[in-house]
């Protein structure tokens, strides 16, 4: 009986030590904060305002992290923060900033803006795309969804059948 006693009593001591040290680290507030991209201040962003040209916009913030796909008219600089309580854990997204310079036809800032996670600001990191308005329908889709549509998805069908 008291080596059973004993062997509780270890067992209890081991779990409330266990439980303390998981509980300080959590307390200890433990883990990684990592910041990844273009961090924009308030004096840097000041050395570009409207107006500005291509090259002083360059000089001042850098190259930027991604352009447009079209005519490079916009400027994208991201930056994101991301946080882990332990180092093999998966970062979780905490922060999230993107600032945009547009520019018009002779190269000159015609805009900046500014945006985060708040904003809601469709923006696909790993593609650089951005979704469209439009949605692509099935031929079963476009038979289903309307008499005009389904006319017209069947003329298209049938359209070179006979050739």
């Amino acid at each position: 009986m008291t080596s059973n006693l004993k062997a509780l009593s270890r067992a209890v001591l081991v779990a409330s030590l266990c439980t303390t040290a998981l509980s300080a680290c959590t307390s200890a507030n433990v883990g990684e904060v990592l910041h990844q991209g273009y961090v924009v201040d308030k004096e840097t962003l000041n050395l570009v305002p409207v107006g500005s040209s291509r090259e002083q916009v360059l000089l001042s913030l850098g190259t930027p992290s991604t352009t447009a796909t079209f005519d490079n008219e916009v400027f994208y600089y991201i930056s994101q923060t991301r946080k882990r309580p332990v180092a093999f854990m998966k970062p979780k997204l905490i922060d999230q900033s993107i600032l945009a310079v547009y520019f018009d036809q002779e190269g000159v800032v015609s805009q900046l803006a500014h945006y985060t996670l708040k904003d809601g600001k469709v923006f696909d990191m790993l593609s650089r795309t951005t979704p469209t308005g439009g949605k692509e329908t099935s031929f079963l889709g476009q038979l289903l969804s309307g008499p005009g549509a389904a006319q017209a998805a069947g003329r298209n069908l049938f359209k070179n059948f006979g050739n």
